[in-house]
């Protein structure tokens, strides 16, 4: 029987167990997902779903919606990745990591259950699935939002198929093209693919070649589809910000009239729109300077992050640490040129 006492066991057992999350290709199916979560009983079918894809914002969009159902009075699951700290991140309960004790209580019982290992799951298999059934069995959530990793249509998440779950998809770029597909219409597709029979989706208003392919998506399956325009922006949030914030709100209120739920008073909703989204446009204070962290690694979240530091700090001297991973020179080159102009040093 394995043992886990510490996230750093956890983090042992992740690394040594199961194989790493580097062979996308090979791994970007729902084989080895559909015999783990069959040995499991499926206990992502017992979840009422609000599961976002995208290519930029599916991590805020994420929080926000998650914190929209949490000031409506509900206990919310939320997973998201990638971790920014500590892979308990990845497992949430009303946007609070378990504690550490805990997942790690709960992480041993679910790695020795029958079928796990057998079912030989990837990293990122195993962490969604774990997820799952965490929410599911032992923290019987509400309302699980779950983050797609990656693409949509093959990506770990996307083995719910209640009718009932809400798909959210967030503005639509061009990223991991060697998986899926080179043009914005066959990324977009994988995208709309965690689309099933009869669900209802929201997406935010953009290029109407996305916008045409997730209703092609929605007429297949029998669904519908909700566009949210975007609205000027009268708040002090980033614009980034203010874009994934309206899509969330229009989900949550669907979710909160389908089921009956109390509507948020003013207050609630500027509440939950200011919940922090870690490392997106994160702002610390360090002495007398401002820090600011933001995960943004490809040209169109530049983008969006260049426009909410013009807004925030628009006229102030900024110096730029920017480091990227396994990306090819030009595809770097453009992205940062998006944010160079805001620069005094770099």
């Amino acid at each position: 029987m394995l043992q886990v006492k510490s996230l750093a066991d956890v983090n042992k057992l992740l690394l040594t167990v199961f194989p790493p999350p580097y062979a996308l290709k090979e791994a970007y199916n729902l084989d080895r997902m559909t015999i783990l979560m069959r040995a499991l009983d499926n206990p992502q079918n017992q979840l009422k779903v609000i599961h976002v894809a995208g290519t930029s914002g599916k991590t805020s969009t994420s929080y926000y919606a998650a914190a929209y159902l949490r000031a409506a009075g509900q206990k919310v699951g939320l997973t998201v990745s990638p971790h920014i700290e500590a892979i308990n991140e990845r497992v949430q309960i009303n946007l609070q990591p378990l504690a550490e004790t805990v997942f790690c209580r709960y992480f041993e019982e679910f790695i020795n259950l029958k079928g796990v290992i057998e079912s030989r799951p990837t990293y990122f298999e195993f962490m969604i699935a774990f997820a799952y059934w965490v929410f599911a069995r032992k923290e019987k959530v509400d309302y699980a939002v779950v983050e797609v990793g990656l693409g949509g249509l093959g990506d770990s998440t996307n083995i719910i198929d209640r009718a009932d779950k809400v798909c959210v998809l967030t503005d639509i770029g061009m990223d991991h093209m060697h998986i899926l597909g080179d043009t914005i219409q066959k990324i977009a597709a994988q995208k709309a693919g965690i689309i099933k029979d009869h669900n209802q989706a929201f997406t935010i208003n953009q290029d109407e070649s996305v916008l045409a392919v997730f209703r092609r998506a929605v007429r297949r399956r029998q669904a519908t589809l909700s566009v949210v325009e975007d609205l000027p922006n009268g708040t002090d949030l980033a614009p980034f910000a203010w874009r994934d914030w309206q899509l969330a709100a229009a989900t949550g209120q669907y979710v909160v009239q389908r089921d009956g739920l109390p509507s948020l008073t003013a207050t609630q909703l500027s509440a939950a729109s200011h919940t922090i989204v870690p490392a997106r446009m994160e702002i610390f204070k360090i002495g007398d300077k401002t820090v600011i962290l933001d995960g943004s690694h490809n040209q169109q979240k530049l983008a969006a992050l260049a426009a909410g530091l013009k807004q925030r700090f628009g006229g102030q001297d900024i110096a730029l640490l920017i480091g990227f991973v396994n990306s090819r020179a030009d595809r770097v080159d453009d992205a940062v040129k998006e944010i160079l102009p805001l620069a005094k040093q770099v």
